[in-house]
């Protein structure tokens, strides 16, 4: 599908947003069409989570514009975002490590028809039918990682915020995320990412955003990184 031709599915447009009186984002626009796969760049402590985090509603003070299929989310509370069919899986994983893997997929609610049933996750992702009655302590980071994407799954949610989501990872793992993410786009599912492998990042992705101090500083697509690899290089402190 084209872009021209997607749906538009997520736009923000001149986004600021603020921790307490310390303001994190300036001027933020970016847009995510429909089976894109959008990854935002960037340095250490650049806005790329605050980015995610005030997409579902998790930063209190934003001002400008954020809509959802058209749908203007500023001020709705993030339960609300989420029944948009929004789910957003964080840098730090969240695993209840008292519960086993199973009980950790089936703790999300299902908040919108059409999600993946457990059997389906588990072919996806049979590591984690192996330790399915593991503890979350017993898993490794992998596998830990594994989970947090699959539980997101299971929500009936078509828009997938992952961020940082091979930080940490061996190679092999990070390799199986990558074909996860390209398999979930082939089954309808959108993705904006946070990734500070660029490597990884650029084999994957569609589009690409740079941010830095809270700013939209470059953009570009994935057929133009190898023309301006240097620049990028240079943006990303590579």
């Amino acid at each position: 599908m084209t872009e021209s031709a997607s749906a538009m599915v997520l736009q923000l447009q001149h986004l600021s947003g603020h921790y307490g009186e310390t303001q994190a984002l300036h001027d933020i626009s970016i847009e995510v069409r429909e089976g894109e796969i959008v990854c935002l760049l960037g340095r250490n402590g650049a806005g790329k989570t605050t980015t995610l985090r005030a997409i579902v509603g998790l930063l209190a003070r934003c001002q400008g514009k954020i809509e959802i299929h058209g749908q203007s989310t500023i001020g709705l509370p993030p339960e609300a975002i989420a029944h948009l069919g929004v789910a957003y899986c964080p840098e730090e994983r969240g695993i209840f490590a008292s519960l086993s893997t199973e009980e950790n997929l089936l703790l999300p609610p299902v908040l919108k028809p059409g999600g993946m049933t457990v059997e389906e996750i588990y072919e996806l992702f049979p590591n984690l039918l192996a330790r399915r009655s593991s503890q979350g302590t017993k898993l490794s980071g992998g596998e830990q990682q594994m989970l947090a994407i699959a539980r997101i799954l299971r929500t009936g949610a078509k828009l997938l915020l992952l961020d940082e989501c091979t930080e940490g990872l061996a190679p092999v793992i990070v390799e199986k995320i990558g074909q996860v993410i390209r398999l979930l786009r082939e089954r309808g599912f959108t993705v904006l990412m946070v990734e500070q492998n660029f490597r990884f990042a650029s084999r994957l992705a569609d589009r690409f955003y740079v941010i830095e101090e809270g700013t939209v500083v470059d953009s570009f697509r994935q057929d133009e990184i190898t023309p301006n690899l240097e620049r990028i290089e240079r943006l990303l402190g590579l």
